[in-house]
C-alpha cells in the first residue's frame, strides 16, 4: 500500500464515522420522546459527527492551509451548536415554568 492510500483510507473511515454519528442522532430525533432527550441526543452526536468529518476533510485536503480552514469552521460551528442548544433548552424551560403558573 502506498502512503497516498494509507491517507485515503484514514480519511475516508474517519468521514463513514461522523456519517454514522448523524444518522444516530437523526434516529435519536426521531426516536425519543421528551424534548430535553431529543435536544441532548442531537447536540451530542453532531458534535461528534462535524469533528469525525472535519478530521477527515482536512486529512484528505492534504493541505496546511485548507486544513486550518476546516478547523476554523469546526469552531464556530461547535461554538454556535452550543449556544443554540442553550438557547433553546432555556426557552422551553420558561415556556414550561409560565405553563405551570397560569
Amino acid at each position: 500500500m502506498t502512503p497516498g492510500t494509507l491517507v485515503d483510507i484514514l480519511s475516508w473511515t474517519l468521514m463513514a464515522a461522523g456519517i454514522c454519528f448523524y444518522l444516530t442522532g437523526a434516529l435519536g430525533l426521531l426516536r425519543f420522546s421528551d424534548f430535553y432527550c431529543r435536544l441532548h441526543a442531537v447536540t451530542k452526536t453532531d458534535t461528534l459527527g462535524l469533528g469525525f468529518l472535519a478530521l477527515g476533510l482536512a486529512i484528505a485536503s492534504g493541505s496546511l492551509h485548507t486544513a486550518c480552514y476546516i478547523f476554523l469552521i469546526y469552531l464556530i460551528a461547535m461554538a454556535s451548536a452550543a449556544v443554540n442548544g442553550q438557547l433553546l433548552a432555556r426557552y422551553k424551560l420558561e415556556q414550561e415554568q409560565s405553563k405551570d403558573d397560569s
